[in-house]
């Protein structure tokens, strides 16, 4: 692997554990500024305090939410997007460039894509060419794998989800967020048909922490190397405590009792 990426993958992944808890915040441009990235700053201030791998955003929000101190945090710049307001909001088009994402001083890049819509073969050849590119520059590529379309029926169905991350694979990304398909048991499969790490996808806003902190620690026992979660964590009202307990789960093998626990008493262990 090229020295570059190996060193970049150390910033977003933890070295010691080979896992990652990455934040999203590109969800702006899909519907807009909604609550918890008004003020993108302090946001990714909770995110990073609480001890997340990375953040993920697009290219204009880099400025936003660049802190200039307090705790680190990996940074992907997302390089396609649709908006809700679009009669074809499934479709992903490119807007920024593995060059955009260097400037930006990126650690790595994203693209996402809808199987099964009737652009996919749009989004599979972006995919294709920003996994060429980016290998290049050594840039860490996320590939963002969905079934989304007329003939998906269940895109929670194991074999669909497999086929989602079959295709980051193939096509060239070094990391592939696909859905959980809700159990350990039938992820476990999902995980171990792909050769590169698998994250999993936050979905719709979960209605507790229990459902969030499970689906967490089954997908960790199945194999995945962490997880890609947006709105279930910075619309949290201790986005810090969350991440902090999460941590213990993705990085120390934290049971769900004891991490709800932690996340009850503000993220932190009782003396």
């Amino acid at each position: 692997m090229h020295l570059g990426k190996t060193i970049r993958l150390e910033r977003i992944f933890n070295r010691n554990t080979g896992r990652t808890i990455i934040v999203p915040v590109d969800h702006g441009v899909t519907v807009g500024p909604i609550d918890g990235l008004i003020d993108l700053r302090e946001t990714v201030n909770r995110i990073a305090e609480g001890g997340a791998n990375a953040v993920l955003m697009h290219k204009g929000l880099a400025r936003c939410g660049h802190r200039g101190k307090g705790h680190d945090v990996g940074l992907i710049i997302h390089l396609s997007a649709s908006t809700s307001l679009s009669p074809f909001p499934n479709a992903k088009t490119l807007v920024a460039s593995v060059e955009d994402a260097i400037k930006q001083g990126a650690d790595g890049v994203s693209v996402h894509v809808n199987l099964g819509d009737e652009s996919e073969r749009e989004m599979l050849r972006d995919l294709g060419q920003v996994a060429s590119r980016a290998n290049e520059w050594g840039m860490p590529l996320l590939a963002m794998v969905y079934a989304r379309g007329p003939k998906v029926s269940d895109e929670y169905d194991m074999n669909v989800i497999r086929h989602c991350a079959r295709v980051g694979e193939e096509l060239g990304a070094d990391v592939v967020k696909v859905a959980y398909t809700g159990d350990a048991d039938s992820f476990a499969k999902v995980v171990e048909s792909c050769c590169i790490p698998v994250v999993i996808a936050g979905g719709a806003k979960l209605d507790n922490d229990r459902d969030l902190v499970r689906m967490v620690h089954d997908s960790v026992v199945s194999g995945a190397a962490g997880l890609s979660i947006g709105r279930n964590v910075f619309q949290h009202n201790d986005v810090t405590g969350l991440v902090k307990t999460l941590n213990q789960v993705v990085h120390n093998d934290m049971g769900i009792e004891e991490a709800l626990e932690i996340l009850n008493n503000g993220g932190s262990r009782q003396a």
